[in-house]
């Protein structure tokens, strides 16, 4: 079976690196596909999962924060700000974090403190959907 070479790496750490038949990701307009030999393409990543099918059907499940996405032929980059691996995430930080940013947003003084706090609410969701579904797919 093809394989692609992937890399997923934060601003950090490289937080994971290794070979699968297929990548998911949340691109911009929609969750993203990319399989060996695809096209090559630069985009931007929403808050969200990053899924990567090895070789054996097993799934490495990984949180990123957004960034950018690189493929190419035989290669996939993931570069975020901040990567989780799903057994790394935190349930109950997530909703700690959702909860300040809702607050956030009700206080905010300014246009830009309102963006910040949507921007930090999005992306709070974003990995609390992502525990839900990494808790989904464990059972």
């Amino acid at each position: 079976m093809a394989t692609i070479q992937v890399d997923i790496v934060s601003a950090e750490q490289e937080i994971w690196s290794g070979e699968g038949t297929m990548v998911f990701a949340p691109g911009e307009v929609g969750e993203l596909g990319i399989a060996p030999g695809h096209t090559p393409l630069i985009t931007r990543l929403n808050p969200g999962d990053v899924r990567v099918v090895k070789e054996d059907g097993e799934e490495e499940f990984i949180f990123v924060s957004g960034g950018i996405l690189e493929v190419q032929p035989h290669h996939v980059t993931v570069l975020s700000d901040t990567a989780v691996r799903g057994h790394d995430l935190d349930e109950t930080a997530a909703l700690e974090a959702k909860k300040k940013a809702e607050e956030a947003l009700e206080d905010a003084a300014s246009e830009m403190d309102y963006a910040q706090a949507q921007a930090e609410l999005a992306s709070t969701i974003a990995q609390i959907r992502s525990i839900e579904k990494l808790r989904k797919l464990r059972k």
